[in-house]
């Protein structure tokens, strides 16, 4: 009882003069199996004492009376009889079929008790929680003394119950399985913690509030937020869900990466940070956890999903709804920093999807810091000694609700969440849509990374000395400087989390195939020219031993016909078949969702197309040194795609194209050109076999050039309203597609445009000119677009030198 949030094992209990079982039962039947089991030598046979036993309700006010002002030091027990279902497939849960008969077998009425007794005594269990001393109990509850002495043990009985009641629950775990795992009490238990009533008393004196009016705000609070965990609904649901994604995808999970995560979860809490591709992704994850007897996630999900009859049901299942924006309420956001470091510190699990929403592209989003500050927020408190963060990859290889997605992205509106929106896309489901691949990174110390990162991780001010660049001299931060300093180590440990996803999300088939019908202009490709694209890209990922779905299938004519022909009933690729043979292309209209495909795995490929560029650039444009115009061309074009792409710091990048280089040309290191890099280097790119420029990088940049046009034609005083902007984007870019500015339709994405927006933000090109300054901006602005024009005639050459081009023209 005294390790309350459940990390101790159960041991016999030291030996006592007496003995206080705290009964928790809710019949008259479970009260005679546990006096039976008493008078038996029950206690006696589960932790060693002989003691005489007294008993005692499970109930604040019946310890208050007879228990917390002993002066004594009894052994306290909790006692409970557990009650389980029948073994159905060598599994024992609860059914729809349980539900019809009204009853729940973890939970049987008194009738159904006497029953089971007579007919199915496997079927009970008593079960008994880790004991502790009172004296214990009491130096577990700093607080204890002082509420004694001043004649009140109501709030030192509530923390006897709640460790009573969590020290049942993991007994009981040790019966039906940790998948099981729930927390008890938890708004109760928060409420009567010192530390948050203190937080709420600085809350009430630095507004000048009512401290009961705002004690009833983080009550209200926190019964809104609170996820109330049910056994009962979690099977049900569970068993409702898995065939939305069971009938449509053969789910792929990565079995060895979660055993590496079981042994870490036996010491630390773990917070799944899952890439975000569909409204199904929980429930994958969910059921593959639950499958291998993981904990149930608290999943912390967005208000705008708390529609009847979700919203009850899923927070019965450990679903977390939280305010998007919490503005001006200290109460709240208090309230979320607390519970968030109460979850963490009795080791529940976590997970969101810290993209913010699904993605519209099929590459991962920037991410969002928010929850991240208050995981953060917890670890510098040392209310916990570290978090496991463990990035997930959840890759599909179709998806049935790609046309939402693309409809959003060109303009569309998105519709809202509720119960018509839940059935169409339940019915939206019902499709066979090939594997879901979940794969888990290595897991990140959230302490030693933020440590790395430069956070303080809560330690004075004066203990973390800067340095002025200038003179050396130390210098003492200010509170707003230490807080900038914890704000970037926050987005640092972000960054590190979306690297993560991106290492172990595998080349999927389709991907591999889209990229190949995306890079070809307005024409279809026969089986064997999809071929000339694909078998050198096949050998360039086997080279580098890049995680991979099911890619043998795309080295044969039979498996890649097949590939092509389910892209087909997906809608997303058109076959004509009238001809000498079949012929296949992106379909009308469906550009988006290919790129949704090819974007999954895009980032796989992002060096290689910086290095083709690069060089051509040191090819046309040498100047002194054409070495040293490839590196300036190639750090530019980073920076560039650094809103869409997660980069490394230079010299790592640096590093990686080096070793891009190395895979073109393998003699490299014993025969270094002589500060050159000319059309020999060129030759060996195309022998490789492949060229990735425009298949990769040309729609970002086409979506830049509708951005930088754009502004360039905007009065430089003028102040730009974001979503108005955006909304000309899509127009303007879907003329410049009719006129062919652009290459294709997935350049048209508010999603693309977005990410250009806060490129130009960056550069300092959105901001109205200040006075006088107008001639400056306008000229920046130009200038911007005239270099992405540049970029796109540069894709355009380097398409040419693409072999499977050439093979095909």
């Amino acid at each position: 009882m005294i390790d309350n949030d459940g990390r101790g094992d159960r041991h016999p209990g030291p030996q006592a003069d007496s003995v206080v079982a705290l009964v928790d039962t809710a019949s008259g039947v479970e009260r005679e199996v546990i006096g039976t089991w008493l008078a038996e030598g029950g206690l006696d046979r589960e932790i060693g004492t002989d003691a005489p036993v007294t008993q005692l309700d499970l109930d604040a006010k019946a310890i208050t009376k007879r228990l917390v002002n002993r002066n004594d030091d009894p052994l306290v027990v909790p006692v409970r009889v557990l009650w389980l279902p029948p073994e159905r497939d060598g599994v024992r849960r609860v059914t729809f079929a349980d539900l019809a008969m009204l009853t729940n077998p973890r939970k049987p009425n008194r009738l159904v008790q006497r029953r089971l007794l007579r007919t199915d005594p496997d079927r009970h269990q008593v079960l008994v929680g880790a004991p502790a001393r009172l004296s214990e109990l009491r130096m577990n509850y700093p607080e204890a003394a002082a509420l004694l002495r001043a004649g009140s043990g109501d709030a030192f009985a509530r923390s006897v119950v709640r460790a009573a009641v969590v020290a049942l629950e993991r007994a009981e775990r040790t019966v039906i399985g940790d998948r099981y795992k729930v927390p008890q009490l938890v708004a109760e238990e928060i409420l009567d913690a010192p530390e948050f009533q203190r937080k709420l008393d600085y809350i009430a004196d630095e507004f000048g509030s009512d401290p009961d009016q705002v004690y009833r705000s983080a009550e209200k609070a926190l019964h809104e937020l609170v996820a109330a965990q049910s056994r009962l609904v979690s099977d049900l649901f569970t068993q409702a869900m898995r065939p939305v994604h069971a009938s449509t995808w053969k789910v792929d999970p990565d079995l060895h990466g979660l055993d590496a995560l079981r042994t870490l979860n036996r010491k630390y809490p773990l917070v799944f940070l899952p890439s975000h591709r569909s409204y199904v992704d929980a429930f994958v994850l969910g059921d593959v956890l639950a499958r291998n007897d993981f904990p149930p996630n608290h999943v912390i999900g967005g208000a705008n999903l708390n529609f009847w009859p979700m919203g009850p049901v899923a927070r019965r299942t450990g679903t977390v709804f939280i305010r998007r924006s919490f503005g001006d309420d200290e109460v709240y956001k208090a309230v979320v920093e607390e519970y968030f470091a109460f979850l963490l510190a009795k080791r529940f699990n976590m997970e969101w999807y810290f993209e913010g929403g699904r993605t519209r592209t099929g590459k991962l989003r920037p991410p969002r810091y928010g929850l991240l500050n208050y995981l953060a927020a917890a670890v510098r408190s040392r209310r916990v000694e570290d978090v496991m963060l463990v990035p997930v990859s959840i890759t599909y290889e179709r998806l049935n609700e790609l046309g939402a997605i693309a409809s959003e992205q060109s303009g569309g509106k998105k519709k809202p969440e509720g119960i018509a929106w839940l059935a169409r896309y339940v019915r939206s489901q019902q499709h066979s849509a090939g594997r879901v691949y979940v794969r888990f990174g290595e897991a990140i110390s959230a302490r030693e990374r933020l440590a790395s990162h430069g956070d303080p991780l809560g330690a004075r001010p004066l203990t973390i000395p800067l340095h002025d660049t200038a003179t050396g001299a130390a210098v003492v931060p200010d509170e707003t400087a230490l807080a900038e300093v914890e704000r970037k180590a926050v987005q640092r440990l972000a960054f590190d989390v979306a690297v993560g996803i991106n290492d172990v999300t595998p080349v999927t088939v389709n991907a591999l195939v889209t990229l190949a019908l995306l890079g070809v202009h307005e024409r279809a490709l026969t089986l064997g020219q999809v071929r000339t694209v694909l078998d050198p890209v096949l050998g360039y990922i086997n080279l580098r031993g890049l995680p991979a779905g099911e890619l043998s299938k795309l080295r044969d004519e039979q498996g890649l016909r097949v590939v092509l022909e389910q892209l087909a009933l997906a809608g997303v690729v058109t076959v004509y078949r009238g001809g000498l043979e079949p012929v296949y292309a992106i379909e009308p209209g469906a550009h988006l969702e290919a790129a949704f495909y090819r974007n999954s795995a895009v980032h796989w490929f992002v060096n290689r197309a910086i290095l083709e560029l690069s060089a051509l650039t040191a090819v046309e444009a040498p100047g002194d040194d054409p070495l040293r115009s490839a590196w300036k061309a190639a750090f530019a074009l980073r920076d560039l795609l650094k809103f869409e792409f997660f980069f490394p710091d230079r010299q790592e990048f640096a590093d990686q194209i080096i070793n891009e280089v190395r895979l073109i040309v393998p003699e490299w290191d014993e025969h270094t050109p002589d500060d050159r890099l000319d059309r020999q280097f060129l030759s060996a790119l195309t022998d490789s076999g492949f060229v990735m420029a425009h298949r990769v990088l040309r729609s970002f940049f086409d979506a830049q050039l509708v951005v930088a046009e754009r502004l360039a034609d905007r009065p430089a005083d003028a102040v730009i309203d974001r979503k108005e902007f955006i909304d000309e984007c899509v127009a303007v870019g879907k003329q410049m597609l009719l006129q062919h500015r652009l290459h294709s339709p997935e350049s048209v994405s508010s999603e693309l445009f977005t990410s250009a927006w806060k490129l130009a933000d960056n550069y300092g090109l959105i901001a109205p000119a200040e006075a006088g300054r107008a001639a400056d901006l306008d000229t920046r602005r130009r200038e911007f677009a005239t270099q992405l024009r540049d970029l796109g005639e540069r894709i355009a050459r380097a398409a040419a030198l693409d072999p499977s081009n050439r093979n095909t023209l």
